[in-house]
């Protein structure tokens, strides 16, 4: 992240849960309020430097589609941009949700960016409190958006500033020592190992039992694995050219043993394949899940 610049990555994967909204049957993740937090502006620039870009992502489907640049934006954002944002939201959210049936009633989003879980679930306004924690910039980028939406903060939404590589426990003051889920989506590969074990020790130091968190995290390939059509180095590569490179990797082992380290079981793990098999399945598009994306769902022992 650069010094006092909100997150390039927020934008682009809220271009990608728009466009899923708008473009994609049948819908994986359903953010019906992503498109209001860009601008018509913002959504054609996207679009159009997507589709200039087209001979870095794939020197074939350039030609092939020369001329019918709305397939070759729908091939991007499908291949490229959408999969992990979208199946990792699903996946969190369905667990969220299923929590909630158990009592749960705080919900931490670390690294929300331009979340709008808050603003499509206004019915759960007196039943969840809801922290979003981001760099101060992302934030204050975010409380602009809502307020050229005309979308008014409701009571239950509180935004706490924070630099992950710089967090402590009295980050977390503002939000209750009581059963907590935490979601942490799109950030731990942007964070070094040292700094995600530090991370998850802070986060479950005082909350009790039974306070979980989802998040995703790439494997030990993620730095030499293609993918399909050079999708993961190119992930990798557009994040170290957008000033946010990727730092971390974990094998399995790595992954449980830095858990356990913070006093975490993993109560679910889906490979690359699962996600696949979970969140697209039977689609005749370009979707499909990410060759070295993983998620987990880890419970305070």
């Amino acid at each position: 992240m650069k010094q006092n610049e909100s997150s390039l990555t927020s934008l682009i994967s809220a271009f990608g849960r728009a466009y899923h909204n708008e473009y994609d049957t049948p819908l994986i993740f359903d953010d019906f309020i992503a498109k209001d937090l860009i601008s018509p502006n913002e959504f054609s620039n996207i679009s159009e430097n997507m589709i200039q870009g087209i001979g870095f992502f794939n020197k074939d489907i350039a030609e092939m589609f020369q001329d019918h640049t709305s397939e070759i934006l729908k091939w991007i954002t499908q291949v490229q941009l959408s999969p992990t944002p979208l199946a990792r939201a699903a996946y969190c959210e369905n667990i969220l949700l299923h929590e909630m049936e158990l009592g749960l009633k705080q919900y931490v989003i670390l690294g929300a960016g331009l979340d709008t879980f808050c603003f499509r679930h206004p019915e759960l306004k007196n039943d969840l409190e809801i922290f979003e924690i981001d760099y101060p910039a992302t934030q204050e980028f975010k409380i602009n958006k809502l307020k050229s939406a005309d979308l008014a903060i409701p009571s239950n939404l509180h935004f706490i500033p924070m630099d992950f590589t710089k967090f402590s426990r009295q980050n977390l003051e503002e939000f209750d020592n009581k059963k907590t889920f935490f979601s942490l989506l799109g950030v731990s590969y942007y964070l070094t190992k040292e700094e995600i074990s530090s991370l998850l020790s802070h986060l479950f130091t005082d909350v009790p039992q039974g306070s979980s968190i989802v998040f995703d995290y790439a494997d030990e390939r993620l730095f030499t694995e293609k993918g399909l059509s050079n999708r993961v180095e190119n992930m990798v590569k557009m994040a170290s050219a957008s000033g946010e490179p990727m730092k971390s990797c974990f094998t399995y082992h790595e992954i449980e043993k830095l858990l356990e380290e913070s006093g975490l079981l993993i109560y679910e793990h889906l490979s690359p394949s699962e996600i696949d098999e979970r969140f697209f399945k039977n689609r005749t598009d370009y979707l499909s899940a990410f060759e070295t994306i993983h998620y987990i769902h880890a419970v305070k022992k």
